[in-house]
């Protein structure tokens, strides 16, 4: 495969949603794949089609040993890497009193640890290579809050974070890292791959209020199939963003956010200066 130009792609969670419409669109212009899925039955067709430009490992991302020996298998096998994918996560649904510890341990599991094993897991091959191009699927959820999903906003806000600091690590070593963070997409995250805490009728008038506010922001969806040419522009740019909003709706709701918080840190910094011994 010395000949092959094209861009070698490692994506996690390409069973279905954005991680199987990016793999599919990667795979139709001529780039390889190597595409994770807890089963990777879900991927037969797309060996059928694509042959040995897709390379399926059946993989668990809670598992940091089976993390990094996928990466290694797609390493082997491709002989090189371009873009780090790490797509796989879901939501978790309840108030912050709601969830169990179990619970939140599963979602910071999946969500954050588990890119933060791909992503170490990639970077020796990265920085020998002197190039490639991390994408880490964050969401609007990863720089605002809503009632209701609070831990999937911890898991969200803890992998900006480290991601904005790997960002300013790596980049001597020719490494680009983009935080892709949409809105609201037609994929599985609020349906049958979510999980749900149990009730507390205290929440109930809140809940009803949430859950309506929710189906009136999602009223128009976008398409993830849609969100494949967008991710190939990110990925083919010279100078990729660190952050990239995907969808109509998270930049006025970023807007508006921001504007609060710039707001009432001016107003409390009399308090802030108070705090530093400040007159």
């Amino acid at each position: 495969m010395t000949d092959f130009t094209g861009k070698t792609w490692f994506i996690t969670g390409t069973s279905r949603g954005f991680g199987r419409e990016w793999a599919e669109a990667a795979l139709k212009r001529g780039d390889h794949v190597a595409a994770t899925a807890r089963n990777t039955d879900s991927l037969d067709d797309l060996v059928e089609t694509y042959g040995d430009a897709i390379f399926p490992i059946a993989l668990d991302v809670n598992d940091r040993e089976a993390d990094f020996a996928a990466v290694a298998a797609a390493h082997e096998h491709f002989g090189r890497l371009d873009v780090v994918v790490n797509n796989a996560g879901y939501g978790h649904f309840g108030f912050i009193e709601e969830v169990s510890e179990d619970e939140a341990r599963a979602q910071i599991e999946t969500n954050l640890f588990g890119a933060l094993w791909v992503t170490q897991a990639a970077l020796p091959f990265l920085r020998e290579q002197g190039s490639g191009h991390i994408i880490q699927v964050s969401s609007i959820g990863g720089i605002s809050a809503f009632p209701i999903v609070g831990l999937y906003h911890a898991s969200k806000w803890a992998l900006e974070g480290f991601s904005q600091s790997l960002a300013q690590e790596v980049a001597d070593f020719g490494i680009h890292v983009t935080l892709v963070e949409p809105g609201g997409f037609t994929t599985d995250w609020s349906g049958d791959s979510a999980s749900h805490s149990e009730e507390l009728p205290a929440y109930a008038d809140l809940r009803e209020k949430t859950q309506s506010w929710r189906a009136s922001r999602n009223a128009t969806p976008g398409d993830p199939a849609a969100s494949a040419a967008a991710l190939l522009e990110v990925v083919d740019a010279d100078e990729p963003p660190l952050r990239v909003f995907f969808g109509a709706a998270p930049l006025d709701i970023a807007k508006a956010d921001y504007a609060s918080r710039l707001e009432t840190w001016e107003k409390w910094n009399h308090v802030s200066l108070l705090a530093q011994g400040g007159s």
